[in-house]
């Protein structure tokens, strides 16, 4: 066998080798009665951009691709599914204090409006979470409203 022919087989067997490393995907939960959407302040426009631009990373009702249980994708999708529960989860609005829901939107329109969110290594592999400068908007005039509107409640 020639160099490359060993390098190849290493390549292989390091792939195949990783796939044993076991990964913990964060679990999904189609009942959350504390969820955004079910909130009342969410119109059904924003709410459809919300969902296919944000939810997959920032609720509990993650989408799991295939190739989020192959190594080592998958940790990265565990691990970006984690810390977007941490910063935000949709799915445990109602849990949220009216200050921290008052952040949570501050944060939304700064990241939407800065194109920040969703993150570009997203958007590769989810193309219809791509968000234009109008739907940029929507979000970003919704959160703002929001704001407004729950502010007054305080």
């Amino acid at each position: 066998m020639k160099a490359w022919h060993y390098i190849i087989l290493a390549i292989v067997l390091i792939i195949l080798a990783i796939q044993l490393v076991p990964v913990d995907l964060p679990p999904v939960e189609h009942d959350n009665p504390g969820d955004l959407l079910g909130s009342g302040i969410v119109d059904g426009e924003v709410a459809d951009l919300l969902q296919t631009a944000c939810y997959n990373c920032h609720s509990n009702t993650t989408q799991y691709p295939w190739y989020s249980h192959v190594a080592p994708v998958s940790w990265l999708v565990a691990k970006d599914v984690r810390v977007g529960r941490e910063e935000v989860n949709f799915s445990t609005w109602a849990d949220y204090e009216l200050m921290d829901q008052l952040a949570i939107l501050d944060d939304i329109y700064s990241n939407v409006e800065e194109a920040h969110m969703p993150l570009p290594i997203y958007v590769t592999m989810h193309a219809e979470a791509d968000l234009d400068n109008a739907q940029r908007q929507k979000i970003v005039d919704w959160a703002e409203a929001t704001m407004d509107i729950l502010a007054e409640e305080y």
